[in-house]
């Protein structure tokens, strides 16, 4: 029979080897995280080609061999920020749509609010989105990257423009209207990053529901 203290010595020993892959993956999702928290900042205030490998380090507190051995060059990193962006505000937009409840109005409310909601739109994310929208155009990951949120987002503007036009009797286009609603939307994000125009997310956001009000004043009362 084995000793009851050597038993517990293994079960011990069992569970730290078991724990270590773990901590490892936690400490590899921490470091992707702080790198990518830093690419972030370097885009808002340097810009995608003031952006190095060494400002990301610096920001984030680290060395370069640790950027180095999670991305191993400056392209990666930018892909996996915009990656990150690009799921952060894809669930933020489809938690906001869950939590609405079936209404097509007050869904559609529900992603204008999303969209200023300081998770995702603030002065920090808003310019590194404009750096990557600058990029875009010649280069295709970067092109996919955004394209696939525009094109799941527009549909889903139209779909529900749709549902409001049918319901209420509106003589509008449903796609012109969820054009005119994103191009709006993404207008006011443009503005608050440039920081000049003398609004607010709250008075954006108001600019952006008097727009619903105008376009479906039966769905949404003054």
């Amino acid at each position: 029979m084995i000793p009851r203290s050597d038993l517990m010595k293994t079960e011990t020993a069992n569970h730290k080897a078991s724990a270590r892959p773990a901590k490892r993956k936690a400490t590899r999702h921490a470091r992707r995280s702080q790198l990518i928290d830093a690419t972030i900042d370097s885009l808002a205030s340097r810009g995608y080609s003031g952006t190095t490998l060494g400002d990301v380090a610096e920001g984030a507190g680290l060395s370069r061999g640790i950027v180095n051995f999670h991305f191993e060059s400056k392209e990666k990193l930018l892909v996996a920020t915009l990656e990150h962006m690009a799921a952060e505000y894809g669930t933020h937009w489809r938690n906001a749509l869950e939590k609405a409840g079936d209404d097509p109005a007050e869904k559609l409310a529900a992603l204008v609010n999303a969209d200023f909601d300081p998770l995702v739109c603030n002065r920090r994310k808003l310019a590194a989105w404009c750096a990557f929208w600058g990029e875009a155009k010649s280069r295709p990951t970067y092109q996919a990257l955004c394209g696939s949120r525009d094109e799941a987002y527009q549909a889903l503007l139209e779909q529900l423009c749709c549902e409001l036009v049918e319901r209420g009797g509106y003589t509008h286009q449903p796609r012109e209207m969820a054009i005119a609603l994103d191009a709006l939307l993404e207008g006011l994000w443009l503005r608050l990053m440039m920081g000049n125009s003398g609004i607010s997310r709250e008075t954006a956001k108001a600019s952006a529901i008097g727009f619903l009000k105008t376009a479906f004043p039966k769905d949404y009362p003054q």
